[in-house]
């Protein structure tokens, strides 16, 4: 039962609070204040799970699963009602998918490692390349939601850039831990 108290505290709601958000986003993607007012809401819910988690000892196993699917579907409504208004182009969704595309073969190698009952090692602390990632993602969102072609262009490249750091950085500290 420990998963269902996980769920109801603070850290985890806030994480869950995406999954709404990212459905209002959908609704408002083609009114710029409104667009980034729900972005907002959302960044703030991804820095306070995070910090009240930490701050309260209410990390947990559920939590750092939470979190990441959470973010990832907010990111994914964010996505493609940009691109259904036009306002993202096809590399500029690889450029934002970066990160979560250098994961999936370490998702994918972890899975098979459970499969084969090897232990699960726990990675309870983020990242700085995933943070910088996160927070340059948001910001070529916003210059997509804004209009501001050259930014968000510019914005994408880093955030491929940062991407790729991050998946590397997961990598490094998965293979590090488990020698």
């Amino acid at each position: 039962m420990a998963v269902a108290a996980d769920l109801v505290r603070t850290p985890t709601l806030l994480s869950l609070a995406r999954v709404p958000l990212g459905l209002v986003f959908l609704g408002v993607a083609d009114r710029p204040a409104l667009a980034l007012g729900v972005i907002g809401a959302s960044a703030a819910t991804d820095v306070l799970d995070g910090w009240t988690a930490r701050r309260f000892h209410q990390e947990s196993a559920t939590g750092a699963v939470v979190d990441p699917l959470t973010d990832k579907w907010f990111v994914g409504c964010v996505i493609g009602a940009l691109v259904v208004h036009g306002k993202l182009p096809p590399l500029g969704v690889v450029a934002l998918l970066t990160r979560e595309l250098a994961e999936i073969p370490l998702a994918m190698r972890e899975m098979r490692r459970r499969a084969e009952g090897v232990p699960y090692v726990e990675h309870p602390t983020a990242l700085r390349a995933g943070k910088i990632a996160t927070a340059l993602q948001f910001a070529s969102i916003g210059a997509a939601v804004l209009g501001a072609t050259v930014m968000r262009d510019g914005l994408l490249v880093a955030t491929a850039i940062a991407g790729v750091a991050a998946g590397l950085s997961y990598w490094k500290r998965t293979l590090v831990v488990e020698s």
